[in-house]
């Protein structure tokens, strides 16, 4: 796989600065240009993972199970480009944004469920899913991705941002990453990992498929 960005990602102009962005309506009050909305590597982990050319495997398309949605700042982007993409929030308050998100977007399937309890969504969210993106601000990340494995293809795709503030904010980021990684491969393998630093403090992007 190349990093060539997915179908329906595109660099383009916005104020004369070349930026990441997906045709759709705007959600953050992003800069947009004719159809074309800027997305914010800065607000956005897989954003930033896109923009540092990681090898996300992402083509256009694909099935998504999007944990830890927010208010739907960067899974409104992957649903202007994937399949029907379920997106998991468990914050009510963020969650009455996400359905506004979704307003305009019918592949996207807003869920207000806890990531940390997968069987709660199962009888929702299709199995043998492309991609897990995974973005939850709680203490065992790797859990969280090795419990909802369930819903992935063989063949798929885990794009986990893992932030190291959430697992314990005494620790060292880097110990604290290589205590994720390990739980993570009693389930994954591990592809690639790059530090987020660029964009977002304390945070690692990992690319993993099931094993």
């Amino acid at each position: 796989m190349s990093n060539d960005l997915p179908d329906g990602v595109e660099r383009r102009q916005f104020d004369g600065t070349d930026r990441l962005a997906t045709r759709g309506e705007p959600v953050y009050g992003e800069p947009t240009a004719e159809e074309w909305r800027a997305w914010d590597p800065n607000r956005s982990k897989l954003g930033a993972m896109l923009d540092l050319e990681m090898d996300t495997g992402l083509e256009g398309g694909e099935t998504v199970l999007y944990l830890g949605a927010a208010s739907g700042t960067t899974v409104s982007h992957v649903a202007d480009f994937a399949g029907p993409t379920y997106a998991v929030e468990f914050a009510p308050r963020p969650a009455r944004d996400l359905l506004e998100a979704a307003e305009s977007r019918p592949r996207l399937f807003p869920l207000l469920k806890d990531a940390r309890k997968p069987e709660t969504y199962a009888h929702v969210v299709e199995s043998d899913l492309d991609v897990i993106v995974q973005d939850v601000a709680t203490r065992g990340q790797a859990r969280v991705a090795l419990e909802n494995a369930r819903f992935l293809d063989a063949d798929g795709r885990l794009l986990l941002a893992v932030k190291a503030r959430s697992e314990d904010v005494t620790r060292d980021p880097a110990a604290v990453f290589e205590d994720v990684q390990t739980d993570l491969e009693t389930g994954y393998e591990i592809l690639e990992t790059q530090r987020l630093e660029a964009y977002h403090t304390a945070h690692l992007g990992i690319v993993a498929r099931p094993r």
